[in-house]
């Protein structure tokens, strides 16, 4: 099954994409799930768990996390009470992985090796330890630096995961993870991780719809 591991909606506060329309996307292109990461909140996204039990669609939730060494991913936190800092920025990638790990989650580095100032893993992913995935395809980067996410995910020899990173409609499934054993609930997301039974992929229901387009 195909899922979307990366998404944002308008509960992330730095775009206008609302949740219907993505998750609508999301069922256009053939996706099975979307997972939505909103930026330094879990809860954030429970309104859009809603729609996609309204529209049809599963939508799992997870967070991604500012840590001073680049974004994390988190998948298995249940509220807010993950963040024990006080403030949302440049928390300390070491204690967030312990942090998330310890209430029984798991963190993927997103786009490690995008360059986005000060706040970039790049070759220093190779010294991160504790992380159950890297995310190898994002929808936001430059293909050369999936590339050599998966290089890095290779070498390291850790599971792969795909997500569009979507901050508009058209951005949706651009990439996602195949998952060759069934995904229902967040429980079974981050057991079928755990089993390296995913592999992120430029998602191939994207490209023939901009084909068809």
């Amino acid at each position: 099954m195909w899922i979307d591991c990366h998404c944002h909606t308008k509960h992330s506060y730095d775009n206008w994409l609302e949740p219907v329309d993505l998750v609508r996307r999301a069922k256009a292109l053939g996706l099975d799930a979307v997972v939505i990461t909103e930026h330094y909140s879990y809860e954030a996204s429970k309104p859009v768990e809603q729609v996609g039990r309204d529209e049809g669609l599963l939508v799992l939730r997870g967070v991604e996390i500012a840590t001073d060494r680049g974004h994390m991913l988190a998948y298995g936190v249940e509220d807010d009470g993950w963040n024990i800092w006080g403030r949302d920025n440049y928390l300390p990638l070491p204690a967030v992985v312990e942090r998330i790990t310890e209430l029984g989650g798991i963190c993927v580095p997103a786009h490690p090796f995008r360059e986005v100032g000060v706040a970039s893993l790049l070759e220093k992913l190779l010294e991160v330890t504790g992380i159950a995935a890297v995310e190898t395809h994002n929808g936001g980067n430059l293909d050369s630096d999936n590339v050599l996410a998966l290089d890095a995910a290779r070498h390291m020899a850790l599971p792969t995961l795909g997500g569009s990173d979507c901050h508009k409609t058209e951005a949706v499934g651009r990439c996602a993870t195949w998952f060759s054993q069934p995904v229902t609930d967040m429980a079974s997301f981050i057991a079928a991780v755990r089993a390296g039974a995913c592999e992120g992929a430029y998602y191939p229901g994207y490209a023939r719809a901009a084909a068809a387009a």
